[in-house]
């Protein structure tokens, strides 16, 4: 069990808008659903419905991917605010975002943009986390990106960086093994040093992705299923943090949702048992505090997808 008692809801898939009309049509067996923040923050119309009517049968994480934690851009505190709401209103789990900056004098590029890992920066990321959380009235989770690039000004690993955050901060980790995967080939570093390395107890949330590789680099493009490589990851974090909410990210070139639903429940091979109750439906039985209390994409998603 990780140090917040966030539970593990078991094995999700994101909410896409190609499924919304299976979902609410099917209301498949699935554990739960991951929901990207930013695209139901700032509507009322169809979109926020289904989530709501999604958030009223299983449980909801929100995945954001603009907070831009690592940016020197002053704390967005009217994103903050509408982030907030939204999580109240679909009684969120848990709230996550990305090791990253996102843009630069109010301009948001729509990419996660690689962070320098030192001293400074760690002092600088940390100090807004606990801003964010503090706001939040929950613990934000912070994933790791995947890169292409590197800076020259790093003193210090991806992984020892994240580990120092999450003490510093008292964040928790949504650890990303496909990243994990991409970054090693791209940076030439083991990824199984990488996952042996992130505290085990502030590990919330896994995810699992499908990536393309060009031979000389991978690009991390959520359209394809988890390669064995990117599995045996996985394997190894299960191992270190026992069960763990997991979630297939299916972000281009999506598929029918029976098809992602079952590269997802490959994880079951990985995981040990549950304890009972946690996960599933909630047919209206299952309904915990909120945690804020203590489509085939269009062209902005797919800038979203590889995260």
């Amino acid at each position: 069990m990780n140090r917040f008692n966030f539970p593990d809801l078991g094995i999700g898939v994101g909410l896409r808008t190609v499924h919304f009309k299976h979902i609410l049509g099917s209301q498949p067996d699935v554990d739960w659903f991951e929901a990207l923040s930013e695209n139901y923050m700032d509507t009322g119309g169809r979109p926020r419905y289904v989530l709501e009517k999604v958030a009223e049968r299983y449980p909801i994480v929100l995945h954001g991917v603009s907070l831009s934690i690592g940016g020197t851009d002053p704390l967005d505190f009217d994103y903050l605010r509408k982030l907030k709401a939204l999580a109240r209103s679909v009684n969120a789990r848990w709230i996550s975002d990305h090791l990253c900056w996102t843009g630069v004098s109010g301009r948001n590029v729509h990419d996660l943009l690689p962070m320098p890992y030192n001293a400074e920066s760690l002092r600088h990321t940390a100090e807004r986390v606990k801003i964010v959380s503090d706001f939040l009235e929950t613990p934000l989770v912070v994933e790791n990106p995947s890169s292409y690039v590197e800076f020259t000004t790093s003193t210090m690993t991806e992984w020892d960086f994240l580990a120092e955050l999450a003490a510093e901060s008292d964040c928790g980790l949504l650890l990303d093994v496909n990243n994990i995967y991409v970054s090693s080939f791209n940076h030439s570093f083991d990824p199984n040093v990488y996952v042996d390395a992130i505290p085990a107890d502030r590990v919330v949330q896994v995810h699992l992705a499908g990536h393309q590789n060009h031979g000389t680099h991978i690009i991390d493009t959520h359209n394809d299923f988890v390669i064995d490589e990117v599995w045996s990851l996985y394997g190894r974090a299960c191992a270190r943090i026992g069960d763990v909410s997991t979630l297939m990210e299916w972000d281009a070139d999506i598929p029918d949702f029976e098809t992602v639903h079952a590269e997802a429940r490959k994880a079951e091979a990985f995981r040990g048992s549950r304890e009972s109750g946690v996960g599933g439906r909630s047919d209206g039985l299952d309904q915990r505090e909120p945690t804020t209390d203590n489509r085939q994409p269009d062209e902005a998603e797919v800038a979203y997808a590889a995260v």
